[in-house]
């Protein structure tokens, strides 16, 4: 039976693994670790961990997510996001393991007026995004055997998302402003991990960069509004613009990616978001 290691298991994508690994318990043992059991900016004790458990895939669900906080700690941010991933590279290539990494859509500057494709220029505009950039450079320099999957405004009913946050809110106000100048594709995580599961059991493998999101782009304006309608909230929600709700952080104003490559290679066709975020509200409402 092959090895499926997830790192990150704790975090919303891992939790969306644990859901899904029972129905593939008889192709895979999945074994999901969080900080406490293996810190990847350790490279000794990355490397005694594969060493001793010798994965067959590694999923890479980890990372230093905290976009304004990061502008304060490039130092913490990099060590995750980039030395880190480069520690699990590393020991997946001495173990022949193959990497899933997930990365963003951060390592895009947010200035096209088409979706971007996976070998479109970077140029992200804050740590967070250069932090997630380097550690893909490092995973693909390090081991060819990488896989990077790019990915956007993922929710799903773990732990704490954009969804659950407007729930949250719909329920304590009565009016929100909502920053309706920024666009990309809302990606239930759940979608997320049946699409890795799926690059899992696909052979043979083509390794390199993908984007995998649900479709099409809306505005984070356009997303509350039918978290609003699906929710049955009837809270007033004003449109805003970025520059009235300054963040640490500058964010893409437009970071909507390409999706043909992940269906061509792996078969893999997105969901349309807002079917995606319909299921994922009912199951909060009956949660």
């Amino acid at each position: 039976m092959k090895k499926i290691l997830v790192i990150g298991g704790n975090g919303q994508l891992g939790n969306c693994f644990r859901k899904l690994a029972p129905d593939f318990e008889l192709e895979f043992e999945f074994n999901f670790t969080d900080s406490s059991t293996i810190d990847i900016t350790n490279e000794d004790q990355v490397s005694e961990f594969f060493n001793d458990y010798k994965p067959d895939f590694c999923i890479n669900a980890s990372a230093y997510t905290a976009v304004d906080l990061a502008e304060s700690e490039p130092e913490k941010a990099y060590a995750v996001n980039a030395d880190g991933v480069a520690n699990l590279a590393q020991s997946c290539k001495e173990n022949n393991a193959v990497l899933i990494h997930i990365s963003t859509d951060y390592v895009f500057d947010g200035e096209s007026n088409i979706s971007y494709s996976e070998d479109n220029f970077t140029n992200p505009q804050g740590v967070y995004g250069a932090s997630k950039l380097k550690g893909e450079e490092l995973a693909l320099d390090i081991h060819p055997k990488t896989i990077v999957v790019r990915t956007s405004w993922l929710y799903s009913e773990f732990n704490k998302n954009f969804v659950k946050t407007m729930l949250n809110l719909f329920s304590t106000k009565d009016e929100l402003g909502i920053v309706a100048d920024q666009f990309g594709q809302p990606t239930n995580a759940n979608d997320l991990a049946e699409a890795v599961m799926k690059i899992i059991k696909t052979e043979p493998k083509t390794y390199g960069v993908y984007h995998f999101s649900n479709y099409p782009e809306t505005s984070w304006f356009g997303f509350a509004e039918k978290i609003a309608e699906f929710s049955g909230s009837s809270i007033k929600l004003n449109a805003i613009a970025t520059k009235q709700f300054p963040t640490p952080a500058k964010r893409p104003k437009r970071s909507t990616m390409a999706l043909d490559k992940i269906e061509k290679n792996y078969g893999i066709e997105p969901k349309h978001w807002e079917n995606s975020l319909q299921e994922c509200i009912e199951i909060l409402k009956n949660s």
